[in-house]
């Protein structure tokens, strides 16, 4: 029976990835597959888990290239659910929130944020620098675009699969694919939600996520927002009628 969601989770000697499997099993109870992204073989990830010790499946995607990006995206190719949920192999506090999530998609919305920057969600321990431009970023795309959401830089996001067939990803660094399939999705006049969710700094091991690395790309993508709202940027008529189709 072909599962409701798939849960995409990139990796790289993840240590910790059995207890993450096993919150999964406890606290989501819609029905899901996880496509478990790596590098290669030798990655570390592999020998920490035990597959028959979980309820659900686990699919092992190889990286078609080199990093958490092209991870992700090997993920999405490979994909047969309705929706895709991108989720943090180092999360251990947020599986609670995925049904919550999943129900908001089977409400209608193609994107579903998972927000650290609304009521009852929380941001702990990230680097001053850090903390202060991903906060103004998102709020500044709130406040003076279209964008119906608070934490607009999140990778831990749902999308349909629809929109990740219909919508070519042109971003090719780390997390950024998301803030790019977040305006998108606006500019197409989608629906998108968010649900709190919280965050704390990495503990354990080292992140994958680069801001700065990755910075040029986020601004493309935040000032494609800004353009959707102000320049008053459309979609085409064929877009348009995909749009009519899919809602």
């Amino acid at each position: 029976m072909q599962k409701k969601l798939d849960i995409v989770i990139p990796v790289f000697n993840e240590e910790k990835i059995s207890s993450l499997f096993s919150l999964l099993d406890k606290n989501v109870s819609t029905s899901f597959k996880v496509l478990l992204c790596f590098d290669s073989y030798e990655d570390r990830t592999l020998k920490f888990f035990d597959p028959k010790e979980f309820s659900f499946e686990i699919e092992l995607i190889l990286n078609e290239g080199k990093g958490v990006h092209s991870a992700i995206i090997s993920g999405f190719k490979k994909s047969t659910a309705d929706a895709l949920l991108v989720y943090p192999a180092d999360d251990l506090i947020n599986t609670a929130i995925i049904d919550s999530m999943y129900k908001s998609f089977e409400n209608g919305h193609h994107v579903v944020v998972a927000s650290r920057f609304i009521r009852g969600g929380t941001m702990k321990g990230c680097p001053f620098l850090k903390n202060i431009l991903v906060r103004c970023g998102s709020y500044s795309l709130y406040f003076l675009s279209c964008i119906p959401v608070m934490d607009a830089s999140n990778g831990f996001r749902l999308f349909s699969k629809k929109l990740i067939d219909y919508v070519q990803i042109e971003s090719n660094k780390g997390f950024t694919y998301s803030i790019e399939l977040l305006v998108k999705a606006r500019r197409l006049k989608l629906s998108i939600s968010e649900i709190p969710a919280k965050w704390e700094e990495r503990c354990h091991g080292s992140s994958n996520f680069k801001l700065f690395l990755w910075l040029s790309e986020y601004l493309k993508w935040y000032f494609y927002g800004l353009a959707t709202f102000w320049l008053r940027k459309k979609s085409s008529s064929v877009k348009k009628k995909l749009i009519k189709r899919y809602n």
